[in-house]
């Protein structure tokens, strides 16, 4: 029989988004040092994915694990682009180093960054041997960026014979369904109607839910749990982003949640298919004129 998982409740907390409430419940007796390490990797991007990256610089100090000083270069990547370059490049350093090359928190970070960047060869060259469920998970959202859903399946399915009800594999199990659409869009919405009965309501949850039903029209629904996805994160890039589109579709102003998403998140992919359709209305203007 397998020994509890300490972190479960930590675990979920951040897959789930409720970012917070790891930080404030990570204080877990009885670690050995690996799991403290991860306990701390866990803690840390909390606060990466509550936009406190200057925090994480601060606080992981050059003495730290190698799994620690992987999520520090994640904190680095995104608080300024010009520290792009750099950190891709001590990536790609630390990733050919075989003392610490192989070890699956490099690698995540590793495939988050190249998620990011759109490099998403390079990303499965660091991530599609998997090891972890974390691993497994990416590789299911590279491989749907890639509209690759059969590769995606596969992934899935392995993630299932682990751990069917592992809260990684019901989220990836959602992520598919809603890339194959038709009648799998129901399954997908019934996967985040479970966790909201379950655990504390996010932005995540509440965003799975609207993406579901606008899928299935129902708009209205859609923006009401957006609406209170946003008081919850008034800047999360997805809420906002799915607001512009419901918004759209219900012939209401979508304008100031799009002026929202420029200001907090100006490399948004809304944002920048926005600015280059301005563009090419302005030259064809100019054109007429």
């Amino acid at each position: 029989m397998a020994a509890p998982d300490l972190l479960f409740g930590l675990k979920n907390n951040f897959y789930l988004g409720s970012y917070q409430a790891a930080i404030n419940n990570s204080d877990v007796p009885s670690l050995s040092p690996e799991d403290a390490i991860e306990r701390d990797c866990l803690v840390y991007r909390s606060y990466i994915a509550l936009g406190s990256y200057q925090l994480v610089i601060n606080e992981i100090d050059s003495s730290a694990a190698t799994p620690l000083q992987a999520v520090k270069l994640l904190a680095l990547y995104l608080t300024s682009p010009n520290n792009k370059e750099t950190t891709i490049s001590s990536i790609h350093e630390w990733l050919a180093d075989p003392a610490i090359g192989n070890n699956p928190i490099l690698r995540l970070i590793a495939g988050i960054i190249f998620l990011h960047e759109q490099d998403y060869n390079e990303a499965l060259k660091h991530t599609n041997v998997g090891g972890t469920m974390e691993l497994h998970a990416l590789n299911v959202q590279i491989f749907l960026k890639m509209h690759r859903s059969d590769y995606a399946e596969k992934q899935l399915r392995i993630m299932q014979q682990i751990d069917e009800d592992h809260t990684l594999t019901q989220l990836a199990n959602a992520w598919l369904n809603l890339a194959v659409g038709g009648s799998k869009i129901q399954e997908a919405y019934l996967i985040f109607q479970d966790f909201s009965e379950k655990y504390q309501m996010t932005s995540l949850i509440l965003n799975g839910k609207a993406v579901c039903c606008m899928h299935m029209g129902n708009f209205d629904e859609a923006e009401s749990l957006l609406l209170e996805a946003l008081n919850k994160d008034a800047k999360d890039p997805e809420t906002l982003a799915n607001l512009i589109i419901c918004s759209l579709h219900l012939g209401k102003p979508s304008s100031r949640f799009l002026n929202q998403l420029k200001l907090s998140h100006p490399d948004h992919m809304l944002v920048k298919c926005a600015s280059f359709a301005e563009e090419s209305f302005d030259r064809a203007v100019q054109t007429i004129a």
